[in-house]
């Protein structure tokens, strides 16, 4: 599993929900209070930030734990993001700890995370999956994780006309038509961010989505299983079923 959470609204210090808050994800990666499967999350992490005034984000991934990097704060100093997604990672059973195998993935101006993970993806799922995927998506995978496929099936879908919101969910369905899995998503274009609940802890409020709430605000709210969270800029998120 894995620890992550997304941000659009105002800008904002990237440090804060990643070292600052009191429940900030360096915490989260080590200490996890609503985790389901292991005890912390060791195999890396990475963040995508937005800045005013740039087309694309930055990215910034490795492989070393959250916790034990020399540096962290002093790398993220007077950094402001108007949007974020970010993650520490612990790797499924069967996937290399690479850094391309680390969210947060990225695509143009979409970045992606996943929280969960696909069953059976080391054992011939991956490669059907991979094989539904356009030519064009199949050639851009960098790494061997489920979680940049899914991100490659849901792109296809929005290449095709499909609404962000929409293309996510086709694509989780796409997946639990011939698997299971937990399969909690974010997918961020740097206006607005579209989350899923499937199978894993995920906390809401004006602005955010979160495996855990990041601070003690009473805003922050647990989202539904098998609900899809749209997040627009400075807003209340709009939560529907899947």
């Amino acid at each position: 599993m894995c620890r992550h959470l997304a941000y659009v609204g105002p800008p904002i210090a990237v440090s804060e929900p990643l070292l600052d808050a009191s429940h900030a994800l360096v915490r989260q990666a080590q200490n996890p209070q609503y985790q389901l499967s292991g005890d912390d999350n060791p195999d890396g992490f990475g963040v995508v930030w937005y800045e005013s005034g740039t087309p694309h984000p930055w990215r910034y991934r490795t492989t070393m734990p959250m916790w034990l990097q020399p540096g962290l704060a002093s790398a993220f100093v007077g950094v402001h993001a108007r949007a974020l997604v970010a993650a520490a990672r612990l790797a499924s059973p069967g996937l290399p700890i690479d850094v391309a195998n680390n969210a947060p993935f990225v695509s143009g101006h979409w970045s992606f995370s996943l929280n969960g993970q696909i069953e059976g993806f080391t054992n011939g799922v991956g490669h059907t999956l991979r094989a539904g995927l356009s030519a064009h998506r199949h050639d851009g995978l960098e790494g061997a994780a489920d979680s940049e496929v899914l991100f490659a099936m849901t792109l296809d879908r929005i290449d095709a006309g499909a609404a962000p919101a929409t293309a996510l969910v086709d694509a989780i369905h796409a997946v639990e038509s011939i698997t299971t899995g937990r399969l909690n998503c974010l997918l961020n274009d740097g206006h607005h961010v579209v989350a899923t609940a499937v199978g894993n802890s995920l906390f809401a409020r004006t602005s955010w989505v979160s495996s855990e709430p990041t601070d003690d605000d009473a805003e922050w709210f647990r989202v539904p299983d098998r609900s899809v969270v749209v997040i627009e800029p400075g807003e209340a998120p709009t939560v529907e079923p899947m």
